[in-house]
């Protein structure tokens, strides 16, 4: 067997099986959270790469339908495309971190004000109930899931907070800043965030934008101390 051959397999072993609906064929939307997942528990190595044609064999859909979900993923900077080359996943260094975050506290200081403006009650639901998703997947142990339900509130947040470029912006920032967290095992940010989103969503149920942006900047003030102190070990 060529080394080729090897690499591929071993990428392709390490995914999990899709589950079929009879009668329905996996959307983008079924497969990205899979391989999002598959990214996140480095199932998929950082830096290793893959085919569009062994991902599609691994998760039975056409070729099309990876590259979209490939598409989505280097938008938002997980994974790398080149002309010519394999998807490659990303690993970005101490420097990136550190400038990441930065942008990702300038940007949520205005979000979580917006989002104390615009929440409904159903926004706080929809808020608490994907906190309940976060907690129950920490609980189960389900560490891939658990970070991108963590990226994908303070995404919910943007989304309420009616700024489209700033949510357009944080989609690029907040997938980016789950993978770090996976590369670098940094439990402790994961297993405390849902506690922190919690006290965040409060202050914007209550309207109190003081207190929801001394939150949120604490939130990720922690989330750096621990991702800086884990590039630097």
């Amino acid at each position: 067997m060529t080394a080729h051959a090897l690499q591929r397999k071993s990428v392709v072993a390490s995914l999990p099986a899709m589950r079929l609906v009879a009668g329905k064929k996996p959307s983008v939307d079924d497969i990205y959270p899979r391989l999002f997942d598959a990214i996140l528990e480095q199932r998929i190595a950082p830096s290793s790469r893959f085919t569009e044609e062994s991902l599609g064999d691994t998760f039975g859909v056409s070729r099309s339908v990876i590259r979209r979900v490939l598409a989505k993923l280097s938008h938002q900077q997980v994974i790398i495309l080149r002309p010519n080359q394999r998807a490659q996943v990303a690993a970005p260094d101490a420097l990136q971190t550190r400038q990441i975050l930065e942008a990702r506290r300038l940007t949520e200081i205005t979000v979580v004000q917006l989002a104390c403006l615009h929440a409904t009650a159903q926004h706080i639901r929809q808020l608490h109930e994907l906190i309940a998703r976060e907690r129950d997947c920490i609980e189960r142990d389900q560490r891939g899931p658990a970070i991108r339900l963590s990226g994908e509130f303070h995404l919910q947040l943007a989304a309420i907070a009616g700024n489209a470029p700033l949510a357009q912006f944080l989609n690029s920032l907040v997938p980016l800043t789950s993978l770090v967290i996976a590369q670098y095992e940094a439990k402790a940010c994961t297993y405390c965030a849902w506690q922190e989103h919690r006290a965040i969503v409060e202050a914007v149920e209550q309207r109190d934008s003081a207190s929801a942006v001394a939150l949120m900047t604490q939130h990720l003030d922690h989330l750096e101390n621990k991702l800086v102190k884990h590039h630097c070990t």
